[in-house]
């Protein structure tokens, strides 16, 4: 059976600060990505093992559990994914994604206060998340809420940025208004960019 595995960060554990600490880094991706990692793998064992006996699961329980691991790691795959060190990035988006937060969300500055409000209204743990509705071609805003609620069917994810206090807590304790303001300075708009023009092709 294919298997999860923790997937390497895209740059050095140090490659974030002052924005985002090693420390901070390292734990998160280390130990809470992983554990998802390992939450999703050992879950889908138990489903194959119990189909494979044709034993009796609690499907409910179980089910639920396995969206919450797997949610949990791909959610932290995009995110490291949509973080770039400062000197790598951009202070705004380029090319077709500029272009579409302009046209479908009132321009960067409007954009960034909504992202902003969006990730602070969150309520208990979550994710502030930028889609592409495929139908009305457009940019929305949405949360999700812990790793799987909430999610519109057929909205590929673009961006995300963790709302959960693991995310945040070493660097800036509950301050998590320092913390949203910290990654604008470390948002990959092209890696965000990339994403777009693939989903909307």
């Amino acid at each position: 059976m294919s298997k999860y595995t923790l997937p390497n960060l895209p740059f050095a554990y140090n490659a974030l600060e002052p924005h985002m600490s090693k420390e901070q880094l390292t734990i998160h991706h280390d130990k809470h990505h992983n554990a998802y990692i390992n939450g999703a793998n050992d879950i889908s064992q138990k489903l194959t093992t119990a189909r494979k006996n044709d034993d009796d699961i609690d499907v409910k329980s179980t089910l639920k559990s396995l969206s919450w691991n797997i949610g949990g790691a791909v959610l932290h795959t995009l995110f490291w994914n949509n973080l770039a060190p400062e000197n790598k990035t951009t202070e705004l988006p380029k090319g077709m994604l500029l272009e579409k937060i302009d046209i479908d969300l009132g321009g960067f500055d409007r954009f960034k206060k909504e992202f902003t409000q969006n990730a602070m209204s969150i309520e208990g743990s979550g994710w502030t998340v930028l889609v592409y509705d495929l139908t009305a071609e457009k940019l929305e805003l949405m949360q999700i809420e812990k790793h799987n609620s909430n999610i519109y069917p057929g909205y590929p994810i673009l961006m995300v940025l963790d709302m959960f206090e693991h995310a945040y807590y070493i660097d800036y304790k509950n301050d998590k208004a320092k913390y949203v303001e910290a990654f604008w300075h470390i948002a990959s708009w092209e890696e965000v960019n990339k994403r777009l023009e693939e989903v909307a092709k």
